[in-house]
């Protein structure tokens, strides 16, 4: 009998429903970089009220605050906020890598080259590649 190990962070976050969602990480990233909650609605091309809610449903699921809010002025990042922001470049990269090698099986591709199709031998039940 094989035992799989869960990873404890994954699956209770999951179970709690704290996970993060991409919509809510490209709304922090934009007011991060806007300093401002108005300004990342106008770059999003919507609602100020979308993105607020955006974050904080965020900070609500991180259980902290992202951005010290001073009014008219512009917003800061927490520490957590630093914190965040440093690894939201990343994730978003490990998405557009995991949409690159997906989008690649479905042409046939693996790791940027092409492989040929397998045809099964009869009677063994292997597959060697289809002579062109």
């Amino acid at each position: 009998m094989v035992f799989v190990r869960r990873r404890r962070g994954l699956s209770s976050a999951i179970r709690k429903g704290t996970m993060m969602e991409l919509h809510q990480l490209r709304a922090f990233r934009e007011v991060a970089q806007a300093r401002s909650f108005t300004k990342a609605a106008s770059n999003m091309y919507c609602a100020q009220s979308t993105i607020t809610g955006q974050i904080q449903g965020l900070e609500r699921s991180l259980g902290t605050e992202l951005f010290h809010r001073r009014g008219r002025l512009p917003v800061e990042l927490t520490s957590a906020g630093t914190a965040l922001l440093v690894r939201t470049d990343r994730i978003f990269q490990a998405v557009a890598e995991a949409d690159q090698a997906v989008r690649g099986l479905n042409r046939g591709d693996l790791d940027g080259r092409r492989r040929q199709p397998a045809v099964a031998l009869s009677g063994r039940g292997q597959s060697m590649p289809r002579q062109m």
